[in-house]
């Protein structure tokens, strides 16, 4: 993504902006984790690839913190994540 929005949030509907305000947000913490990945696994110097890869973690917090508030205003989001946990364990049998 790299400072590149996907969507125009202006041409989203008033009552789902803050759905797409949150979602965008997750898709840039995601796209902020691969590219600290990518830095840390082509460096040499360990000081750098530790820094980078304690920075991927905390964006992954701040994924995690995009989710929830998503979760609390869509509840259709939440049975789909059910509904790929379930296909995803039933690949384990």
């Amino acid at each position: 993504m790299l400072s590149s929005s996907p969507i125009d949030l202006g041409k989203v509907p008033k009552e789902d902006i803050e759905k797409e305000i949150l979602r965008l947000g997750m898709i840039a913490e995601l796209d902020a984790v691969s590219l600290y990945e990518q830095l840390a696994a082509k460096t040499k110097n360990k000081k750098i690839k530790a820094v980078l890869l304690d920075i991927a973690k905390e964006e992954k917090t701040h994924v995690g913190e995009f989710q929830t508030l998503l979760l609390e205003l869509d509840k259709e989001q939440i049975e789909e994540l059910k509904k790929g946990r379930k296909e995803v364990e039933e690949f384990k049998k």
